[in-house]
């Protein structure tokens, strides 16, 4: 796979890149390594060097700079929880195959899950400029849209009257693990601070 023809595909033309995803061969660990450690790789990095360099306007108190080694920490936790609530969405869109009389395939579902978000990814370069940062928003809804064709394309063998149900679960699924992984960035940081940072 070439990770840049991957990602203009899905970003620009999904549809015709999914058909092409469908039926490649792969394993979790092709997809982890050949695309999804690197991808999540770019919105972390933007982060670190956004809140490190850049820093964050907050209202009365002009901008503030993370300091090298709390931006740091929370690029690493950061991303270690994204290639996490990855891994978790592709388990439960597998796991819920069967309510939706889909085939379960966890490699299938690990594309779905690791794919649908290329436009998320590459939009994390924004977090560079983090008043910017509001166009990675914008770019992940468009991957909701990417995600919805990708169960369309078939990858679980969904019947077309069950698609709609099938995406709208894991879509809450997949917004609630986002959540949870924001909170517990933030939580960690907003600690660390408290306590005299890292």
């Amino acid at each position: 796979m070439n990770l840049v023809s991957r990602v203009q595909g899905l970003i620009l033309k999904p549809k015709e890149e999914w058909d092409k995803i469908k039926g490649e061969p792969a394993t979790v660990a092709d997809i982890f390594k050949s695309y999804l450690m690197i991808m999540v790789a770019i919105p972390a990095v933007a982060q670190f060097l956004g809140f490190w360099l850049i820093g964050v306007s907050v209202p009365f108190r002009m901008t503030v700079r993370m300091s090298l080694g709390s931006s740091l920490g929370r690029a690493i936790v950061s991303y270690i929880l994204s290639l996490a609530s990855v891994f978790i969405l592709a388990l439960i869109i597998n796991a819920l195959a069967p309510t939706f009389s889909s085939k379960p395939d966890q490699v299938q579902s690990l594309k779905l899950a690791a794919y649908s978000l290329a436009p998320y990814y590459v939009a994390g370069i924004f977090y560079l400029i983090p008043v910017l940062s509001f166009l990675t928003v914008l770019a992940g809804l468009y991957s909701l849209y990417v995600l919805y064709l990708g169960f369309k394309a078939g990858l679980m063998e969904t019947p077309p009257d069950k698609i709609m149900g099938y995406f709208v679960i894991s879509l809450v699924v997949g917004i609630v693990l986002m959540l949870v992984v924001g909170l517990v960035v933030g939580a960690i940081f907003s600690l660390s601070a408290f306590y005299g940072g890292l």
